[in-house]
């Protein structure tokens, strides 16, 4: 692996980006294909399955531009006759350990980029999707071994892990890599609010709150776990969910219509009946839904709408099913003490038009999320900004904006060219 890692540091980051956009081409070519053996693996709907392969695609082209504008600042110099500029250059080999729910596009965010900046990629999938990844290698492996290159510059390894730990595990990864001073890039769990105000589109924000909820039957780390509604339009809001969930059609992810999907194993099932539990332990209402759909194979439940404080346990911590908490609110600072109070800090949206709301909400006194969204879902986020969150979430940011600096080393180069040795900040050394 060391003679690897040496030699792809050494390609050109514009030829690194040609390898990427080969293998954007041939994932392209295997979109269908690989979209429908995502959607039955991991249970999805078909249409997400696809569109998860599409994000692959989408950041293989971000990731070719990248090959051509890497670049560091140049820096004004106090001393005369000095050149100052940032160098960046790749970090070594990134590990990639990757969860069930994204089987595909969180390894091709990482991948595509870490690749293009000039590293080597060794991946972990998660154990219940390995047809997933070892399809994804296979179509990468193809593309390296046609440009004279070794296969193990995409590595994949298999293992065990357990099902809704990701914070947990999260932990001991930033811990043990702490250890040895490496870097970590942890992106987490997330216990995800959506607030609708008072002045919000309501019909906007029911679309946008049935797809954030029960979008990958629950099971995306930027579903929406918490409802948080303006007392004035509470009941209103509630009576029309409350019916558009009893309209959702949960199924075969394959068949055209299915909107819910099964969740992936039996212990998320268990997961599911032990928080329907916990809501009415805690003294939650179940407004709809909260069953287990036994009579049919597979794990499906019924995508659930509760009423509950804000503070029960339940609400607190995240449960990666199709359970959606609402609560009143009486005003934007309530709804932003509350989106705040939970540990992680991923993603959150408010439905507003008022500006004033708008723009508390965006800034410091506003959502504590890596994600503040305005007027759409807390999900479905776009590969051109960074992805992440802050508290137990992880800190850490992937895809677009400046996140490929996560796979590279900063040097800081100052360049004498005067002849002469002037000292920083004045200084007489004589």
């Amino acid at each position: 692996m060391e003679a690897i890692k040496v030699m792809w540091r050494e390609t050109p980051a514009p030829k690194r980006g040609e390898i990427v956009r080969q293998m954007r081409d041939a994932l392209n070519d295997k979109l269908e294909p690989l979209g429908a053996l995502v959607s039955l693996e991991m249970g999805k709907i078909l249409p997400e399955g696809k569109g998860e392969v599409q994000e692959y695609i989408d950041i293989c082209d971000y990731a070719l531009g990248l090959g051509r504008s890497l670049n560091g600042q140049v820096v004004p110099s106090e001393r005369p006759g000095h050149f100052m500029i940032e160098q960046w250059n790749p970090i070594g080999t990134v590990g990639v350990i990757s969860a069930f729910n994204f089987p595909v596009a969180v390894y091709g965010w990482n991948s595509a980029i870490a690749l293009v900046c000039g590293n080597p990629v060794v991946w972990k999938g998660a154990p219940t999707t390995n047809l997933s990844s070892i399809a994804v290698t296979k179509i990468l492996e193809k593309v390296l071994v046609k440009n004279g290159l070794p296969g193990e510059l995409c590595s994949l390894v298999a293992g065990g892990a357990d099902v809704g730990q990701s914070t947990a595990v999260g932990r001991k990864v930033g811990e043990t890599v702490a250890k040895r001073f490496g870097k970590s890039l942890l992106e987490l769990g997330g216990n995800n609010a959506i607030v609708v105000m008072d002045d919000a589109d309501l019909d906007l924000a029911l679309r946008s709150v049935l797809f954030a909820a029960v979008g990958t039957a629950g099971q995306r780390c930027t579903t929406t776990r918490r409802l948080l509604l303006h007392e004035k339009i509470h009941d209103e809001f509630i009576e029309k969910l409350t019916k558009a969930y009893q309209s959702i059609r949960i199924g075969d992810p394959l068949e055209a219509g299915t909107l819910c999907g099964p969740l992936h194993t039996k212990a998320a099932v268990e997961h599911y009946r032990k928080g329907i539990e916990a809501v009415k332990a805690q003294g939650g209402k179940i407004l709809t839904g909260g069953k287990v759909l036994d009579d049919r194979p597979g794990n499906f439940v019924v995508p659930t709408i509760t009423s509950i404080s804000p503070d029960a346990e339940v609400v607190q911590n995240e449960i990666f099913v199709p359970i959606l908490h609402t609560m009143k609110i009486k005003n934007l600072d309530h709804a932003i003490e509350i989106n705040n109070s939970v540990k992680q800090g991923l993603s959150s949206s408010l439905f507003t038009r008022n500006p004033e709301h708008l723009f508390k909400w965006v800034g410091p006194s506003g959502s504590d999320c890596g994600i503040a969204n305005i007027n759409l879902p807390s999900s479905g986020a776009e590969i051109g900004c960074a992805f992440g969150g802050e508290k137990e979430t992880g800190g850490g940011r992937e895809s677009g904006s400046d996140a490929w600096k996560q796979y590279m080393r900063r040097s800081t180069c100052v360049i004498n060219y005067s002849g002469q040795l002037p000292l920083a900040q004045g200084i007489k050394f004589e």
